[in-house]
C-alpha cells in the first residue's frame, strides 16, 4: 500500500522546489489530488495527511465518496462534463476545470440560475488540437469569450488544458507556457483577470509550475499507479 502521507509531503516539497526556480510563492500553487478509481479510505487518508483539494473525473464514482467524507472537502470535477449530468455536478462540486464549450457553459449557466448556484469555471483549451480531446479551439476561444463572460452565473477563474502525450516532462512545456500566453492576451483583450491555469499532472507538473500553473492534478504520484487509464491519462 503506497504511504500516502509521504506522497504528499514529496509532492509539496516538489511543488516548493519549482517554484523557486520559477521565483514563485508556493502559496499561489493549489495541489488538487486526483482521487479518480480510488476508494473513499484513501481519500480519507490524504485529507488527514492534510490535503483538502480531489478532484473526480466520473460522477456516478464521486457521488458516494463525496457523501461518506467530511464536507469540508472542496471537490473539483477535472473530467469531459456530460450535458446531462451537469444538474447533478453542479452542486457537487466547487470547482469544474472542463467547460469546452459556449453551448456547454450556457446550459450550465442555466441551470446554475434554476439551482440558485455560482460555479467556479475553467475554460478547457485543446492546445494540441486533438481529436481524442474536447475544448476550445485556441482561436475560437478569443473569439467567444464576450459571450462567456457575459454568463452571470459562471465565475470564469481561467483556462484549463491537457497536453499532447510526450516522452518526458519538458516536452510539454510548449503547450503549458502557449495556454499561459493565451490567458495573458485574453486579459489583455477582454480587460477582465484569468488569475488561473489549470495544468500539470503527476508526470509534469513541475513543468507546469515553472510555467505558471496554480492548480496541478496529481493523482498517481500520491495514491500509486491505477490499473487502466482514463479520460487523458492515468491522472
Amino acid at each position: 500500500m503506497p504511504d500516502i502521507a509521504k506522497n504528499l509531503a514529496e509532492i509539496k516539497d516538489r511543488i516548493a522546489a519549482s517554484c523557486l526556480r520559477a521565483d514563485r510563492d508556493p502559496e499561489t500553487v493549489s495541489l488538487i489530488a486526483v482521487s479518480k478509481t480510488f476508494p473513499a479510505d484513501a481519500v480519507r487518508d490524504a485529507w488527514e495527511a492534510g490535503q483538502s483539494h480531489f478532484g473526480e473525473n466520473r460522477l456516478q464514482e464521486a457521488e458516494p465518496k463525496i457523501e461518506l467524507l467530511p464536507g469540508s472537502l472542496h471537490w473539483h470535477f477535472i473530467g469531459r462534463v456530460q450535458r446531462n449530468k451537469v444538474r447533478r455536478i453542479l452542486p457537487r462540486f466547487e470547482v469544474i476545470h472542463a467547460i469546452d464549450s459556449l453551448g456547454l457553459a450556457s446550459y450550465a449557466n442555466d441551470l446554475a440560475g434554476e439551482l440558485g448556484l455560482f460555479p467556479k469555471v475553467f475554460l478547457q483549451v485543446n492546445v494540441g488540437g486533438e481529436a481524442s480531446k474536447g475544448g476550445f479551439e485556441p482561436a475560437i476561444v478569443g473569439a467567444e469569450m464576450e459571450n462567456l463572460l457575459a454568463l452571470d452565473r459562471l465565475e470564469i477563474l481561467g483556462l484549463m488544458c491537457i497536453p499532447p502525450p510526450g516522452p518526458d516532462a519538458e516536452s510539454a512545456r510548449p503547450w503549458f507556457a502557449a495556454l499561459r500566453e493565451q490567458r495573458d492576451e485574453l486579459e489583455r483583450r477582454a480587460g477582465v483577470p484569468l488569475p488561473f491555469l489549470s495544468m500539470g499532472m503527476s508526470g509534469d507538473f513541475e513543468v507546469a509550475v515553472e510555467e505558471g500553473a496554480t492548480h496541478v492534478r496529481v493523482g498517481s504520484a500520491i495514491f500509486g499507479k491505477r490499473g487502466y487509464q482514463m479520460d487523458g491519462g492515468p491522472d
